[in-house]
């Protein structure tokens, strides 16, 4: 909390968030790794947090996942350019394997630690709908009685987007993990049918 500015705006809060050590995770990061998008977007897409791609070019869903990202939205009709992406922890979590940074899940404390950074973005962009990416995103949103497995592609009310609400899906990296390209294209038309729900929900407003 105390690293945020006086008066919130996307510019303000990515510039403040440069300089944010509200918990250890900037020390083995690259960046920080703010949201990125217009302020009048009518969806804001929550992930987990950057990946190495992300830590080291600074804007979020630039690698893989970001590639799964882009893909199932444009199958889904939505236009890349209306939604705001950002994740719930700001900074890169890793350990070392084989040479290689390998992500590691935040814990509750770090994930609280960077909630006021995306309670900020949410009220600077007032999105229509949030869209949950994975089950760290939507149990620091939507809370922990939140499973994505059951709860995926419903909308529920949440005063995060009170004209439209909050929806959870998978995040596009679990679909990379999948061991076939069978079990990968069924997830991905899973994730796309989920995102087809964000957008008939647009559509009706």
């Amino acid at each position: 909390m105390p690293y945020l500015p006086r008066r919130p705006s996307l510019k303000s809060l990515r510039e403040a968030a440069e300089g944010c050590h509200g918990c250890p995770l900037y020390r083995n990061a690259t960046q920080t790794v703010f949201g990125q998008g217009r302020r009048d977007a009518r969806i804001m897409l929550v992930g987990e947090q950057p990946g190495d791609s992300e830590d080291r070019q600074g804007a979020p869903f630039v690698g893989p996942a970001g590639r799964i990202l882009n893909e199932g939205l444009e199958t889904a009709g939505i236009d890349r350019d209306d939604a705001y992406v950002t994740n719930v922890v700001k900074h890169f979590k890793w350990i070392a394997v084989h040479r290689r940074r390998m992500h590691k899940k935040p814990n509750a404390r770090e994930v609280a630690a960077c909630l006021p950074w995306l309670d900020k973005e949410i009220e600077v962009v007032k999105p229509r709908i949030v869209v949950c990416l994975g089950a760290t995103a939507a149990q620091a949103l939507l809370g922990p009685k939140i499973r994505v497995t059951r709860d995926r592609g419903v909308l529920i009310p949440s005063r995060l987007a009170p004209e439209g609400g909050a929806i959870a899906t998978v995040h596009p990296s679990s679909i990379l993990r999948q061991q076939t390209s069978e079990d990968r294209q069924r997830e991905m038309e899973h994730f796309i049918d989920d995102l087809r729900v964000v957008a008939k929900l647009l559509d009706q407003n």
